[in-house]
């Protein structure tokens, strides 16, 4: 078992070194561990170290680990996966952030399955940056539209941007990359979306570019965990 609390104490100093670097209160970058292929004792090990946040990929999986953890008080579930349309409803009454919207269709559809019991879901449109052909996520083109026909919807609360870069080690590059998610999040302020207040970028390998780009959310799984097992 790979020592989660070195990982997560190591993790929140890069975190608050690369926030004092670019200028930044380090409480304004929260940290949200990918949990994904992760079984639910390694989850509750992390959640007593202080970690709150939790990102989840797979839906049946991540509800698996939910229900073994409802003993667990102050846990915030966050659905960072591709959204299918046959899973929307569980995932509308299941999670408390959906990172990943790219279409208007799917938020219509979690809008209108989040239970009127819970508050609005908190939700981040996808951005497909760097325009990968296999990747998902919106164009910054269509981003506009979409953007403002999300924040329309009655019970979901839009709070901002996601995005995966294209894998790329140099740091200037990687700055540059997550700059242009930035400068869309603050058009879209300029534009009367003044509630967005999210990024939900950088992982292991690039989290202090997108902390100096403006990260508020880095996601991280593999300097928690360690590295995943393969799929067979």
């Amino acid at each position: 078992m790979h020592k989660i609390d070195d990982n997560l104490a190591k993790v929140m100093a890069r975190i608050q070194q690369a926030a004092r670097e670019s200028g930044r209160d380090p409480a304004g970058v929260h940290l949200l561990a990918v949990s994904k292929t992760r079984p639910a004792a390694v989850v509750e090990q992390a959640w007593q170290w202080g970690q709150r946040r939790f990102g989840e990929n797979y839906l049946q999986e991540a509800l698996e680990k939910k229900q073994a953890l409802t003993h667990l008080p102050d846990i915030e579930w966050h659905f960072i996966g591709p959204i299918q349309s046959n899973k929307t409803r569980a995932i509308a009454e299941n999670f408390d952030w959906v990172h990943s919207i790219d279409r208007l269709k799917t938020a219509q559809r979690l809008s209108a399955q989040r239970p009127s019991t819970l508050p609005a879901l908190q939700v981040c449109v996808q951005v497909n940056i760097d325009d990968e052909a296999t990747k998902a996520g919106v164009s910054l083109t269509e981003l506009p539209a979409l953007a403002k026909q999300v924040a329309a919807l009655p019970n979901l609360h839009l709070r901002g941007l996601m995005s995966i870069p294209a894998p790329n080690d140099d740091p200037q590059h990687q700055r540059a990359t997550f700059a242009r998610l930035r400068d869309a999040l603050v058009s879209l302020q300029q534009q009367g979306l003044t509630q967005l207040d999210t990024l939900s970028m950088g992982m292991s390998g690039d989290l202090e570019a997108a902390i100096a780009s403006g990260a508020t959310m880095v996601r991280v799984g593999t300097d928690i965990f360690g590295a995943r097992a393969p799929k067979e």
